[in-house]
């Protein structure tokens, strides 16, 4: 009998947690603002391969691209070149590409992009990835010369949709 009843106990102290875990879970996650189209795009500074800071506010005046991604992601790895060759083609145009990787070690990250020439920045501590709410890889995030994020586009982008978003952004249209 008393076994019965402690075992009924634990139950509902178990039941109750559960309940009051989700509850706030769900509070926490209701109060946490996603950035959108239209939004100002959250600030941030980070290192790249070769200890240089970047700064976004520092490439105010110019459109950035924002792509986030992981060496472990394929379509991560399909779309690089396409950047690449996006990059080449609008920086002189005042575009800037920052590719920012998921906290993975400097040797994986130089390994995977020997022939990328945009910056690439390694997210440490997964501050920025929460900031833009970063839920799946490669997620690109299209910000004009003032700042307004434009377009968010998830998943594997074509070359010609990269073309396209990057016209979005093209400063002094």
């Amino acid at each position: 009998m008393k076994k019965r009843t402690i075992m009924r106990t634990v139950i509902v102290v178990i039941i109750f947690s559960a309940i009051a875990y989700t509850v706030y879970s769900n509070f926490i996650k209701e109060t946490f603002e996603l950035v959108k189209i239209g939004d100002v795009a959250p600030d941030f500074i980070l290192e790249d391969l070769n200890g240089e800071k970047h700064k976004l506010s520092d490439y105010k005046g110019k459109g950035v691209v924002l792509n986030f991604w992981a060496t472990y992601c394929d379509y991560c790895k399909e779309e690089m070149p396409d950047l690449e060759e996006n990059y080449s083609k609008y920086k002189s145009k005042g575009v800037e590409i920052l590719a920012i990787n998921n906290a993975q070690t400097p040797f994986e990250v130089k390994k995977f992009t020997k022939n990328i020439s945009f910056p690439i920045l390694i997210d440490h501590s997964i501050v920025v990835f929460k900031s833009y709410n970063i839920e799946f890889l490669p997620t690109s995030v299209f910000i004009d010369s003032e700042g307004t994020v434009k377009k968010i586009s998830s998943g594997e982008m074509s070359n010609k949709s990269i073309q396209k978003n990057i016209e979005l952004i093209l400063p002094n249209r």
